[in-house]
């Protein structure tokens, strides 16, 4: 079963509620029927509670005056209901920019414990059925070390939801202490942070013979985090057109309750499946 289909099947007759900050866009009213079939609970935004207010106070320490007013955008009020338990997961995207659902969950939501940033990551299913994590392809363009150890961690607790394990390479055009240079410093200091496989590079991630000749792990990595979204965005662009690989996402990851961001392009079956696999990323 991929990992499409088995977030479909937690998903399905869940009851989960998610809350649609753009409820009344088209696509959006077609997606909610989608929802209900699988036994989802789409709900819209609701009148703002005291709850809602002690979430943005609590998470970003803003005077109450100010949290109020906050609240009056839809998408920040979207998150706080995440954050007071009225809602499962937040799904938005089709009609607001990404920066501005980041910024509503990090306002309301928050951070997972001992993560530096939120970030995001694409499934990517290959033909032959593997599938793997690529991280961050979307939201941080240059990370320094400790954003590098923030969307390694975040990856890994990702992996472990959707593949069942977290194999994970810090991936950069150097293995171990064979190159030197600022951008294999930065991956060296994420990899001593976090404990994963670091630096090093593609093949050596990936082909067991390689890392062995390199001294470097076991090869079989299934997250794969770049050094720079430059390099994660051209290398599952490449993925994509030389190796017929399908990018699922991206998702974002490293909040402290689910919140999914959209592509504005978007087709209601893709809302529903983003849907199922931010629950999974949930659980």
């Amino acid at each position: 079963m991929s990992v499409l289909e088995t977030c479909f099947e937690t998903a399905r007759g869940s009851g989960a509620r998610v809350v649609l900050p753009e409820w009344h866009e088209p696509r959006m009213e077609i997606a909610r029927v989608g929802l209900v079939n699988l036994g989802l609970q789409p709900v819209p935004v609701a009148e703002v509670r005291d709850d809602h207010v002690a979430a943005i106070v609590r998470v970003r320490g803003a005077p109450e005056t100010l949290a109020r007013r906050m609240l009056a955008r839809p998408v920040i009020c979207a998150a706080a209901m995440v954050a007071a338990g009225d809602a499962d997961v937040m799904v938005a995207g089709i009609e607001t920019p990404t920066r501005r659902v980041i910024e509503a969950a990090q306002l309301a939501i928050g951070l997972e414990g001992g993560l530096a940033m939120p970030s995001s990551f694409f499934l990517m299913r290959f033909p032959d059925g593997r599938e793997f994590i690529f991280a961050d392809c979307a939201v941080n363009v240059a990370p320094d070390a400790e954003g590098l150890a923030a969307i390694a961690t975040a990856s890994a607790r990702s992996a472990r939801s959707l593949l069942g394990e977290a194999r994970v390479a810090l991936l950069s055009y150097s293995t171990g202490t064979s190159g030197a240079g600022e951008a294999v410093a930065r991956v060296h200091a994420a990899a001593e942070q976090t404990g994963f496989e670091g630096p090093v590079q593609g093949d050596a991630a990936l082909n067991t013979a390689i890392a062995r000749a390199k001294g470097a792990g076991q090869g079989d990595a299934n997250v794969l985090i770049f050094p720079s979204l430059e390099a994660g965005n051209i290398a599952y662009k490449l993925c994509q057109e030389l190796a017929g690989a399908q990018a699922v996402g991206p998702f974002l990851q490293g909040f402290a309750r689910p919140v999914c961001d959209l592509s504005r392009g978007a087709t209601p079956d893709d809302i529903v499946a983003s849907t199922a696999v931010a629950l999974a990323l949930g659980r």
